[in-house]
């Protein structure tokens, strides 16, 4: 079954990708085109290679993305490469952090703090007290 690319469709994809509204698109292309030029031709199934180019310079999209993008295939991919067979070829590391613990760290490391934070509290006191005896 010989399955052919709907250029079209496919600039409608991008555009609506890279959120540009069809009038967007339509004021790009110049002043020949409007809204309701650009909804035809989303519609249509080939588009002239001048035009694409002209779109793609517009869009930044590559012209083969245009021609050769295809929703089946792309779909396909993803379900074979995120399949359950599939995730065993990808390493995938859990890491199992048990809140309690985490807690208990940030208590400790908070006690700690407050103990620094006192004996830089008395350094200090004795500091102005010598300064104070002077």
């Amino acid at each position: 079954m010989d399955h052919k690319i709907h250029q079209g469709r496919n600039v409608k994809r991008f555009r609506e990708m890279l959120g540009i509204k069809q009038e967007a698109l339509a004021l790009d292309l110049g002043e020949d085109w409007n809204q309701k030029k650009i909804s035809l031709l989303e519609q249509k199934e080939t588009i002239e290679n001048q035009l694409l180019e002209k779109i793609s310079e517009v869009l930044k999209v590559p012209v083969e993305a245009f021609q050769n993008f295809d929703e089946e295939q792309a779909v396909n991919l993803i379900s074979c490469t995120f399949s359950d067979n599939a995730m065993f070829n990808n390493r995938v590391e859990v890491q199992n952090i048990n809140p309690i613990d985490k807690i208990v760290q940030l208590h400790e490391e908070k006690i700690a703090l407050y103990e620094r934070m006192l004996k830089e509290k008395d350094e200090m006191m004795s500091r102005l007290e010598k300064l104070l005896d002077k």
